[in-house]
């Protein structure tokens, strides 16, 4: 008999931020493979012989996706049940739908099980809301990592500017000094507040914060390294108030 495979998203990284029913797939789970988003804590949580890394690292090793598809096949045709864990949810820039189709394609039983995004989660744990009465009634989320072996950018940075509202950018640490030029060209203001957060809810977060024209500088100057997610707009100004009320200013 053929097994189930679930498409769980483990949220931003803080075990504690994984739904019921990923904790419980989890456990009941015979094999997991799992990227390199989902927090320390949570994978040191999972047995190490259930483990199968399948990530993929920026200029290092990187599992090929057909050989994720492949292996998802293979063990749920052994009557395994297979958890495949990625970072935030599973259908935001997590290949999620590849792995639907190719599930779908061999006859493959999957479920798909949402998990806290980090284009919403990241910035929140930041001090830093999306949305804003008044400030921001739209928000557009965006990778600025794309297929390399793509002719060009399907990202339109040009109409994103024109739009407005907040952008919010995954996956876009190493290209930052383009997409804020290309944001800056294409006439959204210089002085437009940025945040930079990486690793969002694990241990070692960090956040960068500056304007469209200093952001990236300042990314480098604090050591920012993926994964982060960019925040762009009037929201990121948000932050400075919300941490001087933690900090028991006036």
């Amino acid at each position: 008999m053929t097994g189930t495979v679930y498409l769980v998203g483990s949220g931003p990284g803080d075990p504690e931020l994984l739904t019921v029913k990923a904790r419980r797939l989890l456990e009941a789970a015979d094999v997991v493979l799992h990227d390199r988003l989902p927090g320390p804590e949570l994978l040191a949580e999972i047995p190490e012989r259930k483990r199968v890394d399948v990530g993929k690292r920026v200029g290092g090793e990187r599992t090929p996706q057909a050989a994720i598809n492949g292996a998802l096949v293979a063990h749920a045709r052994e009557g395994k049940t297979v958890v495949r864990l990625k970072g935030g949810d599973p259908m935001v820039f997590g290949r999620g739908g590849e792995e639907a189709a190719h599930l779908a394609e061999h006859g493959v039983p999957f479920e798909v099980v949402p998990g806290v995004t980090s284009a919403v989660a990241a910035p929140g744990v930041a001090g830093i809301p999306v949305t804003h009465r008044g400030t921001a009634s739209c928000v557009s989320v965006v990778t600025g990592h794309e297929d390399p072996e793509k002719p060009e950018s399907d990202v339109d940075w040009a109409a994103l500017a024109e739009t407005g509202g907040t952008i919010v950018v995954l996956m876009g640490v190493r290209r930052l000094p383009e997409y804020t030029a290309a944001l800056c060209e294409a006439g959204l203001d210089g002085d437009t507040p940025v945040a930079v957060v990486e690793r969002a809810t694990w241990p070692a977060q960090q956040v960068a914060t500056g304007t469209l024209a200093t952001v990236a500088d300042e990314a480098e100057r604090v050591g920012v390294s993926p994964p982060a997610v960019t925040v762009v707009g009037d929201v990121a100004a948000q932050r400075e108030q919300v941490l001087a009320f933690l900090e028991g200013e006036p």
